[in-house]
């Protein structure tokens, strides 16, 4: 009698675990590709296409403690698989309206059946130890359209307050109508689009992964997130700050120009440089005496 080498058993797990997925996203071949389209359209989306790429690989990263115990569970992944399967029975049939609510509902139909698939082949430690990116996994669940808009008013409101302190710091004249300002041989609107929607979700997710992988503590995690509120706006501001006073002083076609539809990821870069001290800070030895 050959024993079975564990590294073989860990190989079947991993191949019956992967015919499992691709049978399932066939299943859900009408969601994923609305899923897709969502995110090439909706600019505030692009990113959920590839959160299942990113939470693919935090497993492959923590792969050895992950794995070290794999076993069957048949009740809990059966009862997680059956209640992804019953939601997902339940979403009425229009996944095709892209960013609709029940496009949410059929993603996280799919992504609680992948969860119960888990567990079905590792086991409830695997669960456990792999709770972060299968909680990431969710991330790909578009924001409801209500929550969207609540951020990006928010994002507006706080950025039309931080251009006004950066038009006094700067002793530029203006009059400012809401969102709308008024400076010399231009008016400037704060519209949905300059809110900042897009960079701020990226930066979320970057303080998201950034607090997983080197903070200690879920209390720091969660200040590294707030953080990013206040960052974003500040960023925001900058921007637009920005380039209208280049419009102003250089040349008007910096509100037209390539840096405006083009220069996000400058300022993207820019938040991120903004954030490095505050992980900086909570990685800091002294916060742990």
């Amino acid at each position: 009698v050959q024993p079975v080498r564990i590294g073989d058993e860990l190989t079947r797990r991993h191949l019956l675990f992967g015919m499992f997925c691709l049978v399932t996203a066939g299943l859900y071949a009408d969601t994923l590709l609305a899923l897709y389209q969502y995110g090439r359209a909706d600019s505030s989306a692009s990113h959920l296409i590839l959160m299942p790429v990113v939470a693919a690989g935090l497993v492959f990263q923590a792969r050895t403690g992950i794995f070290a115990a794999a076993s069957v569970d048949l009740t809990l992944g059966g009862i997680i698989a059956a209640a992804g399967l019953a939601l997902g029975f339940a979403v009425p049939a229009s996944v095709s309206h892209e960013g609709s609510a029940s496009l949410g509902l059929s993603v996280l139909s799919l992504v609680t059946v992948w969860a119960g698939g888990f567990t079905l082949v590792y086991g409830r430690q695997a669960l456990r130890r792999a709770a972060f990116p299968l909680l990431f996994l969710g991330l790909s669940i578009p924001i409801p359209p209500v929550l969207l808009k609540a951020a990006v008013d928010g994002l507006k409101a706080g950025s039309a307050e931080a251009v006004e302190m950066l038009f006094t710091l700067t002793g530029t004249v203006y009059h400012r109508d809401e969102f709308i300002f008024y400076l010399p041989g231009v008016a400037i609107e704060i519209a949905d689009a300059c809110s900042g929607i897009r960079s701020s979700i990226a930066l979320m997710l970057t303080a998201v992964l950034a607090g997983y992988l080197y903070l200690d503590s879920p209390s720091k995690r969660v200040v590294l997130i707030l953080a990013v509120l206040p960052i974003a706006i500040l960023k925001n501001a900058v921007r637009i700050g920005t380039l209208t006073l280049l419009s102003i002083h250089v040349d008007p076609s910096f509100l037209t120009g390539q840096l405006h539809h083009d220069g996000g990821v400058v300022f993207f870069v820019l938040g991120l440089v903004m954030m490095i001290p505050v992980l900086a800070l909570l990685r800091s030895p002294w916060r742990n005496a």
